[in-house]
């Protein structure tokens, strides 16, 4: 599980520098365009894989096909949910907005679904509850 735990900690990484990119774009252009896609960057990219990637390196988790669904639903979540968000609010390019709006909900879909794997690993009984 030690290898969830560098894989999650190393996407939050790049979570990292990407919100911080755009948080530092934001204020040397005086615009607030990509608040809000820049707010779930680093809280849902960083925050959130990183507190993951704690959660692997001080527990193992007592079901590995589940712990397996959860880090790459959360990394694919994450990555939708925030393209998704910055294709819908900022329409960077022409594309038909049916589309833009399903890869949006589904990328916000499967990051749920990482929340509710999380869950069922965090009620799970592990040898560490012995």
């Amino acid at each position: 599980m030690n290898t969830y735990s560098k894989t999650l900690l190393r996407v939050s990484a790049l979570f990292a520098l990407v919100g911080a990119f755009l948080g530092s774009h934001m204020a040397g252009a005086g615009s607030i365009a990509f608040k809000t896609v820049h707010a779930h960057i680093l809280v849902v990219g960083w925050l959130t894989l990183f507190a993951w990637a704690v959660y692997y390196k001080l527990f193992t988790p007592a079901n590995r096909i589940v712990a397996a669904f959860h880090v790459w639903s959360a990394i694919l979540g994450a990555i939708g949910l925030t393209a998704g968000m910055w294709l819908y609010y900022l329409r960077p390019f022409e594309i038909n907005d049916g589309f833009v709006t399903v890869f949006f909900i589904v990328g916000g879909s499967i990051m749920l679904l990482s929340f509710v794997f999380f869950a069922l690993l965090t009620f799970m009984r592990t040898e560490e509850d012995n």
